[in-house]
């Protein structure tokens, strides 16, 4: 019973205090509840006496746009660079066309300072005119005034790379330099292809026949920098050309080069071919009707006169003795290397006056008469092949001064710490 008794007083404690809990958070709800009632009213009274400005009072686009940032959509942005790009072009277009203006008014008031025709003046007459009227003595060229095309001073500008969804026209774009590596990426597959082709002939068993055939590439070089800079209208250095040339010279090296003649040339241009026809004196006869010529060659002191007979043996005196005057091979080899050159070691005489200088002058001294000579028996290809050698050429170099506190030109007293 007494047991019994406790749990009951217990039981009843514990629901007293459970009910005195209930009550207080009953009791705080309501007074949070009124709190707020209350601050709306304020903030509706305020609202109404003009104290503060209030949500109703701003539109809500204004709102909406000063919480939220502005995004634009991939096509807006797409447009937006495409308006961009036009513009920059108009720009140019009309500063283009405003130089050129400038330039015709410019040319016509210079034809008529000099008297001539506006409309047959050109662009040699102007760089004339400009020479005469406004003479300077500027060492650097590109200081000195100049009257060009716009053409030629203000650097080309790219058409629009890529479409209105945005998408690059070239293949490469991310490449930051489509136009060269599609050039590289061309040369490529074009060596490729000759292999194919090679293998093809190795199977038949005709590749000797196709190997006769050579690609010449005589007087010509391979496009500058500046000009590979204008074929691509891209920003190029010289790592870039040098790896477009080695490229190229790997195209060239190929046995069946030939058939892709047409597009390397593009990719070379045509050197200024030196003529010695006006230089080249005709040959005379002598009583036994043997063609002869004489010519003259200097290198360092040495002076050099050379009589070259045809119809001869091959005989070489050099004054009054043979071949063997200089002692060295390597003289010897450069006074031969004319005759190998065009061919006519043992058709000729050769009759040498030499004097001054050493052996080494003496020899290059021959040689260059001895070539100048021959020039006047051989075609213009081997002169020119002569001419590419060198043996057309005078060797200018000398010996370099001493320096003070040197022991030779370049080599110095051997250096002591103490």
């Amino acid at each position: 019973m007494a047991t019994s008794t406790m749990r009951r007083l217990c039981l009843l404690k514990v629901s007293r205090k459970l009910a005195r809990c209930s009550t207080a958070v009953q009791e705080r709800c309501a007074l949070h509840t009124s709190c707020m009632v209350s601050k709306a009213e304020d903030s509706s009274s305020s609202s109404v006496s003009g104290t503060s400005i209030t949500s109703s009072a701003v539109p809500d686009n204004l709102i909406k746009g000063s919480m939220q940032p502005k995004t634009f959509t991939k096509a807006q942005k797409i447009s937006r660079a495409m308006q961009a790009y036009m513009e920059r072009a108009q720009s140019y277009d009309k500063m283009i066309k405003k130089e050129i203006d400038e330039y015709d008014i410019g040319k016509r008031h210079l034809a008529n300072i000099m008297g001539q025709d506006p409309d047959l003046f050109e662009q040699e007459d102007v760089d004339r005119a400009i020479e005469y009227l406004l003479p300077s003595g500027i060492f650097a060229k590109k200081a000195r005034p100049v009257l060009k095309h716009p053409y030629e001073v203000f650097p080309k500008r790219k058409a629009a790379q890529f479409a209105l969804d945005g998408r690059p026209f070239h293949s490469m774009f991310y490449t930051g330099k489509p136009n060269f590596y599609s050039l590289l990426l061309n040369v490529s597959m074009k060596i490729e292809e000759l292999k194919k082709q090679e293998d093809k002939l190795i199977r038949k068993g005709l590749l000797h026949e196709e190997a006769e055939k050579k690609l010449l590439l005589l007087g010509s070089e391979w496009i500058t920098l500046p000009s590979l800079k204008d074929l691509t209208l891209e920003p190029l250095s010289e790592h870039d050309h040098k790896h477009f040339t080695v490229l190229l010279g790997r195209l060239t090296e190929h046995p069946l080069a030939f058939k892709e003649e047409e597009f390397i040339m593009k990719h070379r241009r045509k050197l200024m071919l030196q003529s010695f026809a006006e230089d080249v004196p005709k040959p005379m006869v002598d009583d036994q009707g043997r063609a002869y010529i004489t010519a003259s060659g200097k290198r360092k002191t040495s002076i050099a006169d050379v009589t070259v007979w045809t119809k001869g043996t091959g005989k070489i005196t050099i004054n009054g003795q043979s071949i063997q005057y200089f002692s060295y091979i390597t003289h010897r080899e450069q006074i031969l290397s004319p005759l190998q050159l065009t061919g006519r070691l043992g058709e000729v005489d050769v009759e040498a006056t030499v004097e001054g200088g050493g052996g080494t002058g003496q020899s290059g001294a021959i040689r260059l008469a001895l070539a100048k000579a021959l020039a006047s028996f051989v075609d213009t290809d081997t002169r020119e092949r002569m001419r590419i050698a060198g043996l057309l050429t005078r060797d200018v170099r000398r010996k370099e001064r001493k320096k003070p506190g040197q022991k030779k030109a370049r080599k110095q007293f051997t250096w002591k710490k103490r």
